[in-house]
């Protein structure tokens, strides 16, 4: 992908630090640090908004170890930046956005602000200092046009404009976190080179792992390195780490060992997008009141109005399937309230989505679109058009299949329609259902948020500018299901990350390669990645579940006896990474981007058949689950596939973990599971889902489109055991 007039890529080599863009202007002065005319930065600063001070790098080493070298210096600096922050960084932050601001409505998409970062050499410097470059070279034009649109999306939250708010936020949070981690790798450094020489050689920093419990935690997590001269595994994975930071060279400097560290941390933005909320105050949607009679949609005209809508009512009009009067009779007044209105959405219930289905065919809505119960008139949609159907399996009043409903989404624009469904689960017994789908009032919309998201979504996929593609109503709603995990668990995920390169970072086998024949590493207790794997185990949803799970505070009772990392490079090189991969090249070829935290997520697995299969597969050279010869105990509630559950209460209190070992204990696998896009399960598929629009299918089934907790994957390479959960 290009953004027009796109410049020539730069040859200049600099390795980029983490948000030091939002030092520019008067917090630092630039000088250059090694000889003059090379183009080379210590820090690896460019571009003419900036100036940033540092000490020049003589070809003697500097004497990194001690106070008054140049790695003190700039640490220095970063402190001193952080601390002064506040008024200057809001200033450049300021004049940034107004620049790339150029229609001045307070707001900015997308499309302007890859466009700002190609024609404006200052907005360019502020807003791509923050990424790490793995290569060394300067962004070419793809990755550049790639890292903006990531980075708008952090800042985003899922919705299409950002305003300044978010630009600042973000901007502030990315140099809070740079000046921390540059911090702890400064320190670490200070540990290695004893002998304040500036270079460390592999003696040196096998010796520093053994001597310092803090450097080992810190270069090879879960590794006992004390007896490294004795142990062959903590040997070889401190050896295979300075191979990997060197580079071929026998000694590594600071600027070696930061760059590895930087891009193996990693700014925000590489571990998954954080979770926000859309905004709603200001959004006016026009509810044709004919439809909102009824006890429960009345519930749902209350959901709309307390999420901060502002809601504008179409009324007096009738029902024509009850009356002799002809719906274009209505047009006139449907005409009135929409010029009144000047709605953002128009929403419709039961019998007014007749009136809806007429603003379609006469031309006088082409806007984004709610219809709650698919009416009996509406047999295609209009093109180009936003439209979100929401319709129940067990709607008694207007009784429509879901494959007939699928056949009419498909007639609208590719990316621009969503049908929520609710559906009946497989029986757990004769009569008996886990979930059962919305009969016509659709009470499931006043549950989680619902009805507010799916006007969201309406909303957010209407918003599309030329060469970007948010994705449609599809994806936001999507983006939405983080909103319903608590903050403790959300920010513990976000720590884990969300693809598998951000674990093998934590990876402690030789190489980082996971070859080996072990495959579990303990991970230590008190480290910052056992407690985001317990904040994963114990986090409690935000909202109840759809399920009878037991009270919190019993759950809160668990104890997380063992944690272990799974380290199987030939299952995540060889079959997670490349569905990964082929999940990018079908989204990309359906005009959407893969999002790695939306289209990745973290899930529980449990095995009732006890170690055996539970070894297999955290060893498994192939893949370690076999979606098709699996399900919920023989019972596809939501059809074929390997299940998967959200919280870690549902495996335990659903006996999904098997009989407790002899000392009591059980495990389960923390799993990274590549959902891709889901559909709601059926008990009716048979390994086959349904098609998303020809010739594309859905990739995977949940048991709720609103906020699922079940995740049903059909292929061996959709999920990858990143953990064993030893609990009691």
């Amino acid at each position: 992908r290009r953004a027009p007039s796109c410049p020539p890529r730069r040859s200049r080599r600099h390795l980029v630090l983490v948000g030091v863009a939002a030092m520019s202007g008067s917090f630092l002065q630039r000088r250059r640090a090694s000889s003059p005319g090379d183009g080379k930065d210590l820090c690896g600063i460019q571009g003419p908004s900036l100036n940033i001070t540092t000490p020049t790098r003589s070809r003697a080493r500097p004497q990194l170890g001690r106070n008054d070298g140049p790695l003190d210096a700039y640490c220095g600096l970063l402190s001193d930046a952080v601390a002064a922050m506040g008024p200057a960084l809001e200033a450049e932050a300021r004049r940034q956005f107004d620049t790339v601001d150029v229609d001045k409505n307070g707001s900015v998409s997308k499309l302007e602000l890859i466009d700002a970062v190609y024609r404006d050499a200052g907005v360019s410097s502020f807003v791509l200092q923050g990424i790490v470059e793995t290569a060394g070279d300067a962004l070419s034009d793809e990755q550049r046009f790639d890292v903006v649109d990531a980075i708008f999306d952090s800042m985003s939250g899922g919705r299409t404009r950002i305003c300044f708010a978010d630009f600042l936020v973000y901007f502030q949070r990315v140099l809070t976190d740079h000046a921390s981690n540059s911090q702890e790798i400064r320190q670490i450094y200070r540990l290695l080179d004893t002998d304040g020489n500036g270079a460390i050689s592999k003696l040196e920093l096998l010796s520093a792992a053994q001597r310092s419990s803090r450097v080992a935690a810190f270069l090879v997590p879960g590794l006992d390195c004390r007896q490294i001269m004795r142990d062959e595994d903590a040997f070889d994975a401190v050896s295979s780490l300075f191979e990997g930071i060197a580079c071929g060279k026998r000694r590594i400097e600071y600027v070696d060992f930061e760059k590895f560290y930087r891009r193996t941390l990693g700014p925000a933005l590489h571990v998954g997008p954080r979770y926000e909320p859309a905004v709603r105050v200001g959004k006016r949607v026009l509810v044709i009141s004919l439809g909102f009679a009824a006890d429960s949609n009345v519930r749902q005209a209350h959901a709309m109005q307390s999420a901060g809508f502002e809601l504008h009512w179409a009324r007096d009009l009738a029902d024509p399937a009850f009356t002799h009067v002809k719906h274009t009779d209505h047009a006139g007044r449907l005409r009135r309230a929409i010029a009144d209105a000047q709605p953002d959405v128009v929403v419709a219930a039961s019998g007014g989505g007749s009136h809806l289905v007429d603003l379609w065919k006469l031309g006088l809505w082409r806007g984004p679109s709610v219809m709650i119960n698919a009416h009996p008139s509406l047999r295609s949609l209009p093109k180009d058009t936003t439209i979100v159907l929401a319709h129940g399996a067990n709607d008694e009043t207007f009784k429509r299949t879901r494959r007939e409903l699928e056949q009419v989404m498909s007639t609208g624009s590719p990316n621009r329609c969503f049908l929520y469904y609710t559906g009946n689960s497989g029986e757990i017994s004769p009569g008996a259902h886990t979930r059962l789908g919305d009969r016509h009032q659709m009470h499931s919309l006043t549950l989680h948020d619902c009805l507010p998201r799916l006007i969201d979504a309406a909303v957010a996929g209407e918003t599309r500018e030329v060469g970007v593609e948010n994705g449609g109503p599809e994806m936001h709603f999507m983006r939405s299901w983080r909103g319903r995990l608590s903050n403790e668990r959300l920010e513990a995920e976000h720590w884990l990350g969300y693809t598998t390169e951000r674990l093998r970072s934590r990876w402690v086998s030789p190489g980082r390669r996971g070859n080996d024949v072990r495959h579990l590493f303990e991970v230590p207790r008190g480290s910052e990645e056992f407690t985001n794997v317990e904040a994963v185990f114990r986090a409690t949803p935000s909202e109840p579940s759809d399920y009878e799970l037991g009270p919190p505070s019993v759950w809160a009772r668990s104890r997380v006896l063992r944690i272990e990392r799974v380290e199987n490079g030939p299952q995540e090189a060889g079959s997670f990474r490349p569905y990964a991969e082929a999940l990018r090249r079908a989204f990309s070829v359906q005009g959407l981007r893969f999002e790695p935290g939306v289209h990745t997520c973290w899930a529980w697995h449990g095995t009732c058949a006890g170690e055996a299969v539970m070894e297999s597969i955290v060893s498994d050279p192939v893949a370690g689950f076999q979606p098709l010869t699996t399900g919920m105990r023989n019972t596809p509630l939501w059809g074929p596939g390997a299940y998967f559950a959200r919280d870690a209460q549902y495996v335990s209190e659903g006996q999904f973990c098997g009989p407790a070992a002899a000392d009591g204990t059980r495990q389960m696998l923390l799993c990274l599971l590549a959902v891709g896009l889901p559909c709601l399960g059926d008990p009716e598929h048979r390994g086959v889902l349904p098609f998303r629009r020809q010739p594309h299918r859905y990739h995977s089934s949940v048991d709720s489109l609103s906020s699922p907790e079940i995740f049903a994957l059909q292929h061996p390479g959709a999920a990858y055991p990143a953990y064993v959960v030893t609990f009691y």
